[in-house]
This record gives C-alpha cells, sequence and structure tokens, in this order.
C-alpha cells in the first residue's frame, strides 16, 4: 500500500511540474515564482520521503516478523518430535520381555514427563493465540498467593526433579489477594521455569513476596543462569523472540512463554520488569500485582 501511494505521489508531483512550468513560463524567469517552485518541490519531495521511510520500516517489521515465525515454526517442530520420539522409544522397549517392574516404573515416568512437556507447549501456544485475538476471559476472586506460589513451585520442582531447596521461598504463610487464580498459576509457572531452564549446573532460584505500597503486591525471582543481554531485556516479551545465544536455543522453547506472562500480568493491572548484568549474570523478574481487583493494565515500570 505504501509503496503504491508513494508511486503515484511521485507520478503526480512530476507530472504537476511539467504542467506548471509549461503553463507558467514567465514563472521561471521571476525570482519569487523559483521561490514558490522550489518550497513546492521541497515539500513534495518530503512528503515522498517520510512515505519512503515508513514504508521502509513496514517492511522491516514485516521481515523480522516472518523470521520469527520461522523459528517459531522449527521450535515446534523441534518441541513436538523430540517427546513423541521420546514416548515412541519409551513404548518400544516396554514391549521387550524381561524388563523388571522397576524398569518399567522409569519408563512410565519419562512418558508422563513427555506429556507433560508437550500439554505445557501446547497451553502456550493456545493461551498466545486467545491472548493476541483477545478472547480470553478473566475470573477475579480471593486468592492465597502464598498457596498459589507453593503449588507453582512443587509443580516446577517435580517437573525437573529438583532437590530440596532448589527454589527457596520467602513469603507471609498467607497473604489474600482478589485476582485471577488461573492467570497466576500460568504466570508463575512460566516464570519460575524459565528460571530453572536457563540456570547453569544445579539451579537455585530464589523467589521473594511482600507487599508493595500502595496496595501492590510485588513477586521477585531472582535465578544464577545464563542471563540475557541488556539490549535483549525489553525483546524477550515479544511474541516468538528467542535470543540469539547458542545456550539458549540448546533448551527448548517456543518464544511464547514471557509473550503469555506480560499479556497476563497486563490484563491484571498489573507490571512486569527483567532485570540482568548481562552474560552469565542471571535474570531477575519482577513482578507487581494490584492486591485489589484490576483497574486497567499498565505497561511496565
Amino acid at each position: 500500500m505504501l509503496s503504491a501511494i508513494s508511486v503515484l505521489l511521485t507520478v503526480a508531483v512530476l507530472v504537476g511540474w511539467v504542467l506548471v512550468i509549461r503553463e507558467n513560463r514567465s514563472l521561471t524567469s521571476a525570482i519569487w515564482g523559483n521561490y514558490w517552485l522550489l518550497a513546492a518541490g521541497a515539500i513534495s519531495l518530503a512528503l515522498i520521503i517520510c512515505v519512503l521511510v515508513l514504508f521502509s520500516v513496514s517492511l522491516v517489521r514485516e521481515i523480522l516478523e516472518g523470521r520469527r515465525q520461522q523459528m517459531f515454526i522449527d521450535s515446534v517442530t523441534h518441541e513436538l518430535k523430540s517427546p513423541l520420539a521420546s514416548i515412541k522409544l519409551c513404548l518400544d522397549t516396554m514391549e521387550r520381555a524381561g524388563l523388571s517392574d522397576d524398569q518399567r516404573e522409569r519408563l512410565r515416568k519419562m512418558m508422563l514427563t513427555d506429556v507433560e512437556r508437550l500439554s505445557v507447549f501446547i497451553d502456550d501456544i493456545l493461551q498466545s493465540s486467545r491472548i493476541a485475538h483477545g478472547r480470553r476471559s478473566q475470573t477475579f476472586m480471593l486468592v492465597d498467593m502464598t498457596q498459589v506460589l507453593e503449588g507453582a513451585i512443587d509443580s516446577i520442582c517435580r517437573r525437573y526433579e529438583l532437590p530440596a531447596g532448589a527454589i527457596a521461598l520467602q513469603a507471609p504463610p498467607r497473604f489474600d489477594t482478589f485476582s485471577d487464580p488461573t492467570a497466576l498459576e500460568i504466570i508463575l509457572k512460566n516464570v519460575l521455569d524459565n528460571a530453572v531452564k536457563y540456570s547453569v549446573g544445579t539451579p537455585r532460584v530464589e523467589v521473594d513476596m511482600q507487599p508493595l505500597p500502595p496496595g501492590m503486591l510485588g513477586i521477585t525471582v531472582r535465578d544464577h543462569g545464563i542471563g540475557i543481554e541488556r539490549s535483549q531485556l525489553k525483546r524477550v516479551f515479544q511474541r516468538f523472540h528467542r535470543s540469539s545465544d547458542p545456550r539458549v536455543n540448546e533448551r527448548s522453547g517456543s518464544g511464547l512463554g514471557l509473550f503469555v506472562v506480560k499479556r497476563l500480568v497486563r490484563n491484571l493491572g498489573g507490571r512486569i520488569r527483567a532485570e540482568s548484568g548481562g552474560r552469565d549474570q542471571g535474570t531477575t523478574m519482577r513482578i507487581q500485582l494490584p492486591v485489589g481487583a484490576a483497574d486497567g493494565a499498565k505497561d511496565g515500570f
């Protein structure tokens, strides 16, 4: 559209100049006529340049979006093929004779882990689609945030078979807030999953929850993993975005988790920010949520 407009505008300006000069030859010999033509030409040229710049920006955005979508498709292919191949291998192994009950139980747990991985991945895609099209409904009710946090931590620890204390929680024994429990669970599980997934060696994650004035709740999730380059801190919340760091691509992911998290946090009336000192400096996610019902979405802080 922009390219067509710029071409038509260029043709119109050129034709207009030719007509003006042909019909008003006397203007070309008068000083004020020259100024008038010069001003008209400069304004027209500026308009054309603006249109071309807008077209270029739009084209670059489309190219980048296409690349992100291609990376997403590659990630989807990998995320679907890996657990499916693992499940198939487990099933083939279980058909062998002479397996002990312990071996069969280990194979069963491996398949359950792969099924949960697929379930989480598909949930992320569905949530992203619903949020992008504004189809997700919310149900606000009284929620004990401490209990929700403990449940999310327990789920992540079981998923990754983490030792006791790998995710340390500091929070009041009980903290009631009015919010959407389903959205809270998705937010916390995604943030905790990233903290563990991008850790180095045995994961060490600290989670802190405390009230913040006025009428806000602060949740901080800090890991000691691979970190995030400062130039990428805001981009990590973009849809389909994945860092070019090879260590990121070695880990499973779709580039949708933090996109879903930020949209859900905003829908709850809260804010989220990523902090990191850079490569190998770990990452801190800071979430602020209203203690009462959400009174409007906010972006960044």
